[in-house]
């Protein structure tokens, strides 16, 4: 399941993976793969990105999992 609301933000902000992985200080696939719901942010990862990109945003709204197509 994708954090469909933090790729929206991400989207509405122009914020891109390679940005993700700067701050987290990982591989741009790693940082797709955790976007994507392939593997799973720490909860420092998530605080990292949250704090850096969007601090006015919940940590709950960012990282809810989501379905695709709404199953």
């Amino acid at each position: 399941m994708q954090c469909l609301n933090l790729k929206g933000e991400m989207a509405k902000r122009s914020i891109k993976v390679d940005d993700i992985a700067h701050v987290l200080q990982i591989h741009r696939n790693s940082a797709s793969n955790k976007i994507n719901g392939d593997t799973s942010f720490s909860i420092d990862e998530a605080v990292k990105v949250k704090e850096a990109f969007f601090p006015e945003l919940s940590l709950k709204f960012l990282f809810e999992k989501q379905e695709v197509g709404g199953r």
